[in-house]
């Protein structure tokens, strides 16, 4: 939270008090305070790309011009750029990146491909969506386990700010203990020390995809399709008090109601809570000669716990010390 943020104008001491306990000009209030304009077409462009981004996770700026287009909207690149960038999407297929680290932020190696997935909190997940609203947008931030496709925790906000996202993993190590390994993508908010240190902290191994890699991160970005396609697109939120309210009921659903063809058309919480059903593999589908082979294609049911358990977290760390190269992301493919 920013210093701006702590002024309020309903608080018992007076917003010139506020300004001067917090270090932050009453002009800097005061314009903070007013609600900013809200550009239409941009809300509109951004309710196109967020749906076709939806259906075509691959699609990058120069895709979303060509499809706005066809749409009947003439909009230059840059600007579709701006918006994804704000939206942080950025498309699946190699290439320039919409959604940079910070360049001071250490950059962790991606661990996952070829380990298979054999229990609860042997890996979680995290990422952020845009969700637009009616009148305005928020960020979505969860956290998932890869075993058992549980949502263990999540956080919005109208910000992209680390606060949230941080907020949200201490949650979920809080209510469920901690994973082997976390994997993330490269955005700033999971980069930054904030964040990894408190990964650091737990002695937990830190993985992140590569750059314009989302086929890393699958799993994540299947729940982000449900999540569109089944309650926000449908619901129409106008307010983040509407939308906190539906999520809230439809992570419930997710969770503990809906079959997932993935999981034997059982939920996420019983796979978590019995440990059994679930698994997941990501693999290379070409892989070269050169490099070390990965676990060949096959289902998680022909693994044993115990194979997969003996070395893990040492395979992981063998790889962070090594520097695979990582392959396009049309050489990928996932098991569940």
């Amino acid at each position: 939270m920013t210093r701006q943020a702590w002024i309020s104008q309903g608080a018992a001491v007076s917003v010139v008090q506020q300004c001067i306990l917090a270090g932050v000009s009453r002009a800097t209030a005061y314009a903070q305070q007013r609600p900013k304009p809200v550009d239409e077409s941009d809300l509109l462009f951004g309710r196109l790309i967020d749906e076709e981004y939806t259906r075509h996770p691959f699609y990058g700026s120069r895709k979303m011009v060509v499809f706005l287009k066809v749409a009947g909207h003439t909009v230059n690149r840059k600007r579709v750029q701006r918006l994804m960038r704000e939206m942080g999407l950025a498309g699946m297929a190699p290439g320039p990146n919409t959604s940079r680290p910070h360049p001071e932020h250490k950059i962790y190696p991606y661990l996952l491909r070829g380990v298979p997935i054999v229990r609860p909190n042997q890996v979680w997940s995290t990422d952020i969506t845009y969700i637009r609203l009616a009148h305005g947008f928020a960020y979505l931030v969860a956290i998932i386990d890869w075993y058992s496709r549980r949502v263990l925790s999540w956080r919005i906000s109208n910000s992209m700010e680390a606060v949230f996202c941080v907020d949200c993993l201490e949650d979920a190590l809080r209510n469920h203990g901690r994973p082997e390994i976390f994997n993330s993508d490269q955005g700033a908010q999971f980069t930054s020390a904030v964040f990894t240190d408190v990964l650091t902290r737990e002695g937990i191994v830190i993985s992140m995809d590569g750059r314009g890699r989302a086929f890393d991160n699958i799993f994540v970005e299947r729940l982000w399709r449900s999540v569109k396609h089944e309650d926000v697109y449908l619901n129409g939120y106008a307010t983040m008090g509407e939308l906190l309210v539906g999520l809230t009921k439809y992570f419930v659903f997710y969770n503990g109601e809906r079959p997932h063809q993935s999981l034997g058309q059982t939920t996420p919480d019983i796979v978590h809570r019995t440990a059994v059903g679930g698994g997941a593999m990501i693999v290379d589908k070409f892989p070269r000669a050169v490099d070390t082979s990965p676990v060949p294609l096959r289902s998680t049911g022909d693994v044993s716990t115990a194979e997969a358990r003996s070395d893990t977290t040492a395979t992981a760390k063998a790889k962070a010390n090594t520097g695979q190269r990582r392959p396009a992301a049309s050489e990928v493919e996932c098991t569940t």
